[in-house]
């Protein structure tokens, strides 16, 4: 099978490791990367539940993928947790926006396979290992600074970044806020119809007291013209 020419370091991890002999080396368990240029170096699997040692792998040791086993070739280097604790990641790595504030944590990132080169990186609101949750990308060129757990973007919230995934919450209160606004909308048409019809309703009432007052105005001017003539007719 092809390799695909780029990956998710969650897909990687999700692989079962075997040699050419098909001997299992376990899933993948975390990554080896050098952050400064941001690339990946390679990956470790652990044996077993109860296997303190584990098997360190480099990009260019991948063989082939089918389904969910990944096959390398050569033999890993054997190392040990405690080890590989102390090479600098930024996986879980807290992201700080330009004023200093906590907005997010790398939970993930898509790097070429053949250079190892990252991407970009896919960051989550809260705990990443929490289904569901939304994710965000983040582009390296968005990165200013970086240190070990920590991640300093231009950025002020996670809202001036890409969204890729959306959890049901996240979708649920952009719904309710489109409806809000739709019915925001529907509420300020009404009033400006409401508005109008006042103001032509104002409009016919002037008119039409006008129409009386000019009336009763006539009426007077009339009366006071009969009353003038009769006082002068001698018949009347």
């Amino acid at each position: 099978m092809k390799l695909p020419k780029e990956f998710l370091l969650s897909e990687l991890l999700n692989l079962n490791v075997k040699g050419n002999a098909i001997r299992n080396y376990g899933n993948g368990e975390n990554v080896w990367m050098h952050p400064p240029v941001h690339r990946i170096l390679g990956w470790y699997s652990r044996p077993s539940n109860f296997d303190l040692k584990r098997n360190v792998w480099r990009l260019n040791q991948i063989n082939q993928i089918i389904d969910n086993d990944i096959f390398v070739k050569g033999d890993p280097a054997i190392s040990d947790l405690a080890t590989l604790n102390r090479f600098p990641n930024l996986i879980e790595a807290n992201l700080i926006n330009s004023e200093g504030s906590k907005i997010g944590v790398i939970a993930d990132f898509l790097f070429e396979v053949k250079t190892g080169n990252i991407k970009f990186y896919i960051i989550s609101r809260s705990n990443p290992k929490i289904p569901g949750s939304s994710r965000w990308k983040l582009k390296i060129e968005d990165i200013s600074d970086q240190q070990p757990g920590l991640v300093f973007c231009s950025c002020l919230s996670l809202e001036e970044l890409t969204l890729i995934k959306s959890s049901l919450k996240y979708q649920f209160l952009k719904k309710g806020k489109k409806i809000f606004d739709r019915f925001d909308d529907m509420k300020n048409t009404a009033t400006n119809k409401l508005e109008d019809w006042l103001e032509e309703d104002e409009d016919i009432n002037k008119k039409s007291e006008f129409k009386r007052n000019s009336f009763y105005n006539n009426e007077d001017d009339k009366l006071r013209s009969f009353r003038n003539k009769s006082d002068g007719d001698p018949w009347i």
